[in-house]
């Protein structure tokens, strides 16, 4: 009883209510959230704090920022909120500032990219068929988990958080990450300017995962793989994430002869084959489905697999008689 009790006095309170009304409806930052609400830093700071020791916040650092939005399982914070009235002045002042925040994030990144001149959106700059790589994968989506909603999913390279936009419709929560602070910028910007409250996104090495086993339906890699070292850790990795049966959807480059991408836009592989993703899925404990190929200037697929419930062992290598 004494948890349940620890967040109502946590959100009994007006500053903490608005502050867990708008961090519902994204991640903000403290300097964001002071000029939202017209607070000081140390008042704020205080009931932040109050917030995230109840259970009712989670704090995410990246770089010289933190960023305070709901966590997954804030079912209290959820409950409360939907008996707000829509028609509080107070909540609604506060929601068109944060729609001014969001507006002036998306200027400042996509300024701070054309300024140092990166292409982001490495779709378009192939001239990839977006549309039909997004519907395909739509499609991987629906064949496995039928027409209902999903629960969780993990968007590993979110980039600029495209992925999370299409799928939000069909899933309770999602989850974007990125080793980019720039991107995930662009990504969070994305999401508050769409209104998409069920996506946030969050700092994150695609090796090393600050997250539990086994806690997502869906885990997507969309033309991430080709930037990485060592793909088949990746995958591992990715594959950690998802119960059994959950989806691993993977859209990369088939093999390719383009050396310029080597070099241009730093690609670490020119492409896989299917053996290749498919040994790499084996290991990392799923069943590979059958692939999709997607016509286009450079040849692109979709490699979908299913998480198995008992991982994959591999049997000891025979000993050698002589």
């Amino acid at each position: 009883m004494e948890p349940l009790l620890a967040q109502l006095r946590a959100a009994a309170e007006p500053t903490r209510l608005r502050l867990l009304a708008l961090c519902a409806r994204g991640a903000f930052c403290v300097t964001e959230l002071c000029a939202i609400l017209g607070q000081s830093q140390p008042r704020l700071s205080r009931h932040l704090k109050l917030l995230v020791e109840a259970g009712l916040l989670e704090r995410l650092p990246e770089g010289a920022n933190v960023y305070f939005q709901l966590p997954p399982d804030a079912d209290l914070a959820r409950l409360m909120l939907a008996r707000l009235p829509e028609d509080d002045l107070t909540i609604a002042a506060d929601r068109r500032a944060a729609a001014r925040i969001a507006a002036d994030r998306a200027r400042a990144a996509s300024e701070a990219f054309r300024r140092d001149g990166a292409d982001w959106d490495e779709m378009r700059a192939l001239e990839l068929p977006s549309p039909a790589i997004e519907a395909a994968l739509l499609a991987q989506v629906e064949a496995h988990f039928g027409a209902g909603r999903l629960g969780r999913i993990a968007d590993i390279g979110t980039g600029t958080g495209r992925l999370l936009e299409l799928l939000a419709p069909r899933a309770e929560a999602l989850l974007g990450l990125d080793a980019s602070r720039e991107m995930l910028a662009l990504a969070r910007a994305r999401l508050g300017e769409r209104g998409i409250a069920n996506a946030s996104v969050r700092l994150a090495d695609m090796y090393r995962l600050p997250l539990p086993d086994g806690g997502f339906d869906a885990a997507t890699l969309q033309m991430v793989l080709h930037y990485a070292e060592d793909p088949a850790a990746a995958l591992a990795e990715a594959a950690r994430l998802l119960r059994p049966e959950g989806l691993l959807l993977v859209v990369d480059l088939a093999p390719h002869v383009r050396a310029e991408l080597l070099s241009g836009f730093a690609h670490r592989w020119p492409g896989f084959d299917d053996a290749a993703m498919a040994g790499w899925m084996g290991a990392a404990g799923c069943a590979p489905l059958p692939p999709v190929t997607l016509d286009g200037p450079l040849p692109v697929k979709l490699w979908p697999a299913r998480r198995l419930a008992v991982p994959v062992v591999a049997l000891p290598e025979p000993a050698l008689t002589f």
